[in-house]
């Protein structure tokens, strides 16, 4: 019995020593893995319908649409805000606008910027042992102290803010200082000319493939974030008058080539496997430029309004051997949620601080049956007032006043048509049903209207509501940079 009872505790010690041997080595292959490279790739005013798998017409986007067969294409991916800063603000910390307080799209006299206090994707992936690098818009903050490198990018090549903030734009203020090109912190041409502005997407596509050439044998992010097809349009030599759609389908063909060009890199470097590519924009299209406009395809309305065709965007994400083929992914998500997924992928500490945006690895990676972690989205825009939500299929508007291009006389060669007001009333639609949003339910849904505005108002007591004279508890500020000599 005793002989037995030893032999019973040997086995039991042997087993109990196997099982911690193998968690332990795979601990250890999880934590010695190497972190993902990550290419995340920004456009401007990118509507919904823009790319060719999501129903471009008048022109191709091959690399566009070779990325979504290779990977996965996203349906319901929203950002944050209708518009460029605040956007931008969302998709760099993972928080809502509103909480880092960066609204609108600040001008080239701005002092505001974002705050150093807050964690951007590159120093939480810098903090990880990431190469960080970034060309094209920056446009959340142009101080000096304030620009990318002072955010955790090791270096930047870009513009500071719009390139129609710009004293050679005809709808421009003749006001408006002259628009720099800007390497690190310092600008290398103090006024890009029309000539230049040519350049500009070639040059950013430029230094990404440069980036990618130098830290091959390191983990890197980079951020390629094109200025384009945000009004003036600017399209190289090489691609000017080549499509029906005119200079706008000139300009996407631009950028997807110069896609192709990031692509083909990877893979000559033996990098395809082993980098995760993100493709997506700021918000809809600018629709009173007309021809120069892009489109939101079905969905209403475009930039400035939180509407889908403000807010959704065409969203495509490449990765061989971890993200299946071919993949549509139709849950909601959104550019907040870019950071803290990163972060997983990579193994690096979330920011201290608060963040509203969520892991999305499930849906990113196309695990059967994965569901959105998120509740809601909420969006804001005209100065702290929320616009709208959106809760699974469903979408609630509160009452506000949008603008429309509905029956005004479209905008032409650069130059804008005018909006007129819209009145928006309190909205229901079931996007699943009503992509477009032509069919209000509110009055036959009191229930679910009223299920919805109690989960607004918990999203009011932190962020507020202008909207209804309602401050935030959790509002954080802004930068303020000091005032400059002369300005």
């Amino acid at each position: 019995m005793l002989a037995q009872r030893t032999r019973n505790k040997t086995a039991w010690r042997i087993g109990a020593a196997a099982v911690l041997l193998l968690v332990t080595q795979e601990f250890t292959r999880a934590n010695d893995a190497t972190p993902p490279n990550v290419v995340l790739i920004f456009c401007d005013d990118l509507g919904y319908g823009d790319v060719g798998c999501f129903g471009a017409r008048g022109y191709q986007t091959p690399h566009l649409d070779t990325m979504a067969r290779d990977g996965i294409r996203f349906t319901d991916f929203y950002v944050a805000s209708p518009v460029c800063s605040a956007s931008r603000a969302a998709l760099m910390t993972g928080c809502y606008p509103e909480r880092v307080s960066i609204r609108g799209a600040l001008g080239p006299r701005d002092r505001t910027g974002l705050s150093h206090d807050e964690s951007t994707i590159a120093e939480v992936l810098k903090r990880r042992g990431y190469a960080t690098g970034m060309a094209g818009k920056w446009h959340l903050g142009c101080n000096p102290s304030q620009l990318p490198i002072h955010h955790g990018f090791d270096e930047y090549l870009g513009i500071p803010y719009s390139g129609d903030m710009w004293p050679h734009h005809p709808e421009a203020p003749k006001t408006y200082p002259k628009l720099p090109l800007i390497d690190g912190d310092h600008a290398t041409d103090a006024d890009i000319t029309p000539e230049d502005q040519v350049t500009l997407t070639t040059r950013f596509a430029d230094r990404a493939v440069d980036f990618i050439r130098r830290n091959r044998e390191r983990p890197f992010f980079f951020y390629l974030a094109f200025n384009q097809p945000h009004v003036p349009l600017f399209a190289g030599d090489r691609f000017r008058g080549k499509t029906e759609r005119g200079l706008f389908g000139d300009v996407l063909t631009e950028i997807d080539a110069s896609i192709g060009r990031v692509l083909a890199t990877l893979k000559e470097n033996g990098l395809d496997e082993k980098t995760l590519v993100i493709f997506t924009s700021d918000n809809g299209p600018w629709l009173s430029y007309g021809d120069h406009a892009g489109s939101a395809g079905p969905l209403r309305e475009g930039k400035g309004t939180c509407f889908d065709g403000g807010i959704r965007e065409p969203m495509i994400a490449r990765w061989p051997g971890h993200i299946p083929a071919g993949k549509v992914c139709r849950e909601p998500a959104s550019t907040i949620d870019v950071l803290p997924t990163l972060a997983a992928l990579a193994g690096a500490k979330l920011p201290e601080r608060p963040i509203d945006g969520l892991d999305i690895r499930p849906l990113l990676l196309g695990e059967p049956g994965a569901r959105s972690p998120h509740d809601s989205l909420f969006f804001y825009y005209a100065n702290g007032q929320l616009q709208s939500m959106r809760s699974g299929q469903w979408k609630l508007l509160f009452p506000h006043v949008a603008r429309t291009m509905n029956g005004q006389a479209p905008g032409h060669g650069g130059i804008p048509g005018k909006y007129r007001k819209l009145e928006v009333g309190l909205e229901l639609y079931d996007l699943d049903a009503d992509i477009g949003e032509r069919t209000n339910l509110a009055s036959q849904r009191p229930e679910l209207v009223r299920e919805l505005e109690k989960k607004a108002d918990a999203i009011r007591r932190e962020l507020g509501d202008s909207l209804r004279k309602q401050q935030g508890t959790a509002v954080r500020p802004p930068d303020r940079a000091p005032v400059r000599s002369g300005a």
